[in-house]
């Protein structure tokens, strides 16, 4: 509920600055110039703001700030508790069944920000099937869930990113008909030897498919990186939990 709540927030966040930016500057240095030209009798140049001033390109900024703040959040989350890979969560249950329990009560009395985390869960969960079965393929089976369960909700997460890299391409390729179609309309004015309205058109048409696919690119990218922190989260999960559960326990049954 909090995640959602401040992924809500984020997207309102991410309307505001982006509007207010549009409001502030684009818009008004689009018209400028755009008027300039045309009293020139010039196409409008392809600068900044003239290429940004459309509300496709706005709508595709918006979902690049809010898909980047989703991505980057995930990445934070996971490199924050990097370092628990580096600690010996059971250090000392080396002597007995005893000894796993008090871990495994000790494990479930951590704060709940480390409790909750993916390598935590799943070393609790194994140590608990193995307090219940004493067998280590059991546990080692536990682990194997535990981990692939976490792959799949990791994916699952990732979902309304990969939706936002979808729709904004889509979004640019609406601005594309948008402004094709306007262009059309304009074909009579454009015969008459007035080419100036369909030339801005074609210019809506050509500037929100570039935003659109430039903005794509870089979350695809951001996307990437954060797969890549994901399945070594996942990776390192399951060879702690074999390094420090499993071949403790397996020594453990051998005495």
């Amino acid at each position: 509920m909090a995640s959602a709540i401040k992924n809500t927030l984020a997207l309102v966040f991410s309307i505001i600055v982006v509007h207010l930016f549009y409001v502030g500057y684009v818009w008004p240095d689009s018209a400028a110039v755009i008027e300039s030209a045309r009293a020139a009798g010039q196409s409008a140049p392809r600068n900044f703001s003239v290429i940004l001033k459309d509300w496709e390109q706005e709508i595709c900024i918006i979902m690049m700030l809010w898909g980047t703040f989703l991505i980057l959040d995930k990445c934070f989350a996971i490199l924050k508790n990097r370092y628990l890979f580096n600690v010996d969560l059971l250090e000392g249950a080396t002597e007995n069944g005893d000894d796993l329990a008090t871990m495994l009560e000790t494990l479930e009395k951590l704060p709940d920000r480390i409790r909750t985390t993916p390598l935590v869960r799943t070393l609790s969960a194994s140590l608990r099937r193995f307090l219940i079965t004493n067998d280590v393929q059991n546990t080692s089976e536990t682990i194997d869930a535990n981990v692939e369960s976490l792959a799949v909700k990791q994916e699952a997460e990732n979902s309304m990113v990969r939706y936002l890299i979808w729709a904004i391409p889509a979004i640019g390729f609406i601005g594309t008909v948008r402004g094709i179609g306007q262009a059309l309309s304009q074909a009579d004015q454009a015969l008459a030897g007035d080419i100036a309205g369909m030339t801005e058109s074609l210019g809506v048409a050509f500037n929100s498919t570039f935003v659109a696919l430039l903005i794509s690119i870089v979350l695809m990218f951001l996307l990437h990186q954060l797969q890549r922190l994901q399945d070594s989260m996942v990776t390192d999960t399951q060879e702690y939990c074999e390094s420090f559960l499993l071949n403790r326990i397996s020594t453990l049954g051998r005495s």
